[in-house]
């Protein structure tokens, strides 16, 4: 084995808010000529105007670019190894930013007259009729701002078709199962459904007579993923789906399972009657810090007109693009989100799929299959690694849970310990799993198409090489990490609402920190 050699960059660096002094300026605007002067005095409220100068940093451009440099220096990121699962995170190829960063997308308004956005319609109509190509369905809208606004434009939706037929107070309860995405039972309640959470069966799936326990004619939806987390595909699901569509209710199909059956299963085939991609995971758009993302939601005809809108509409005729408002669906939800979404994410997924093509699509959900079951037979001989469902014998699709709970009986470190240890060796931390925790003291990694045979055997390598240290000498993974900047992070603030400061401001005021920004008016400056 060999491991990579790792030591991240150590600044003492403060927060910009502590850097700087007055007077210093990155850049020095001109002063505005009085014939385009905006009298500001007028144009804003007595009651929103400052009294005083915001207390902002005072920086040249260099302190600021090296002041992110060095938080650049001291964050590993994700350009590791990052076997992260339960979401296919892949590689954002840099073309795709140059793209949707083009002034052609990045300086126009939804709001300009529909002539002057042609070219971007064009974009998101074309990229629309490849995910009815993907799923079966109908037609797409792209307003949902992740996976679970998604599910809950489903909720939504499942509601209007609902009151339309005159059945919404009957139609009462959502279907989901225990290793569905949580946003599934969580989305479904905040619109105003029962949830009713199948238990897993002997075969890693819930059985077919808890279904037909479940369903009656109070069943609005069923909302379920499929593959599951645990990279276990419920063979039964059309069956399924024809016993919810015969109690009246719909089939929603959390698709953030995708990347291992893309061009293998169509959603609609199967019998769903909406699914949801997440665009910013399965179609190498990025995903920073919980955005930006999109959920991208489709539909069969019959739930086309309860859909958000605008949609994107094509005139055959002249070639031309345009808009389909509200006001000309009156069965529509309305918006779940601003305009027609987060339009650059689209871009850049129809970028992914345009250089894929649609044989690359389906070469990438093959080599996903087979990086998974590759690192399965490996990961199957690490001590103390148990696989989820091992009365499962079968291959699992795009990813595997995986247990440490017998590291954690013999040794006392938990799956916690063995993730702060592993970024000690330049590998990022791996996913656990979503709550509530089906598998004890889980990790759920997922190669995708992107890992080389080459990355998957140096995660495994770490893994196994911090469980042996584990077994040899506990203390030094339960005080992980090392290499970096920041060992452990001090959660003793998390339940003292004192101490809570999400903004500067705030932080000031509760004496987080000292005073202000140094040099800032009305904070003393250091000598």
């Amino acid at each position: 084995m060999s491991f990579p050699r790792f030591q991240a960059a150590a600044w003492d660096e403060p927060l910009v808010l502590e850097l700087g002094r007055p007077g210093r300026r990155a850049q020095l605007a001109p002063e505005v000529e009085d014939e385009v002067a905006l009298p500001l005095a007028d144009l804003l409220p007595a009651g929103v105007a400052r009294e005083q100068a915001p207390a902002l940093p005072e920086l040249s451009e260099f302190e600021v670019q090296r002041h992110y440099l060095h938080l650049s220096q001291m964050t590993l990121g994700m350009m590791g190894v990052n076997l992260f699962g339960t979401c296919t995170m892949k590689y954002n190829a840099r073309v795709n930013e140059l793209i949707a960063a083009r002034p052609e997308l990045a300086e126009i308004h939804p709001g300009q007259p529909l002539q002057t956005l042609q070219g971007v319609l064009r974009i998101v109509h074309a990229f629309e009729q490849i995910l009815c190509e993907l799923s079966g369905m109908d037609r797409f809208v792209f307003q949902a701002g992740g996976g679970a606004d998604a599910a809950y434009t489903h909720a939504c939706v499942t509601r209007a078709y609902h009151a339309a037929r005159g059945e919404l107070e009957q139609r009462t309860e959502v279907i989901t199962t225990i290793q569905t995405h949580p946003c599934n039972a969580a989305t479904a309640a905040a619109a105003g459904f029962d949830v009713i959470t199948l238990p897993l069966g002997p075969d890693g799936y819930p059985t077919l007579a808890s279904l037909e326990a479940a369903v009656s004619d109070r069943t609005a939806a069923l909302m379920v993923g499929n593959p599951d987390d645990m990279g276990i595909y419920n063979p039964e699901i059309k069956r399924w789906i024809e016993l919810v569509h015969e109690a009246g209710g719909l089939a929603f199909y959390d698709n953030a399972n995708f990347n291992g059956v893309m061009s293998r299963i169509r959603g609609r085939e199967l019998g769903f009657d909406a699914c949801m991609y997440m665009l910013h995971k399965t179609f190498g758009a990025p995903k920073g810090g919980g955005g930006p993302a999109v959920g991208a939601y489709g539909c069969s005809a019959e739930l086309e007109p309860f859909l958000p809108r605008p949609l994107v509409t094509r005139d055959d005729a002249t070639g031309s693009y345009g808009l389909e408002t509200a006001a000309e669906a009156p069965q529509s939800i309305g918006k779940v989100r601003e305009f027609w979404g987060n339009v650059p994410v689209v871009v850049k997924a129809y970028a992914w799929t345009r250089a894929l093509g649609a044989e690359g699509i389906r070469d990438a959900a093959d080599l996903s299959v087979l990086a998974n079951n590759y690192m399965d037979t490996r990961l199957a001989q690490v001590r103390g690694v148990a696989r989820s469902n091992p009365q499962v014998t079968q291959h699992r699709l795009e990813m595997t849970r995986w247990s440490l709970a017998q590291v954690l009986e013999e040794t006392g470190v938990d799956v916690h310990d063995i993730s702060n240890r592993m970024v000690d060796y330049g590998v990022d931390a791996p996913w656990l799993a979503h709550e509530p925790w089906l598998v004890p003291e889980p990790v759920t990694p997922e190669p995708g198409e992107l890992w080389s045979k080459e990355d998957v055997d140096t995660w495994i390598d770490v893994l196994e090489r911090v469980i042996e240290e584990a077994y040899a000498d506990p203390d030094l993974v339960k005080t992980a990490p090392h290499s970096h900047p920041i060992a452990q992070v001090d959660a003793s603030r998390v339940d003292a609402p004192s101490q809570w400061a999400t903004t500067w401001r705030a932080a000031v005021r509760k004496g987080v920190v000292p005073g202000g920004p140094r040099g800032a008016a009305g904070a003393e400056a250091p000598a």
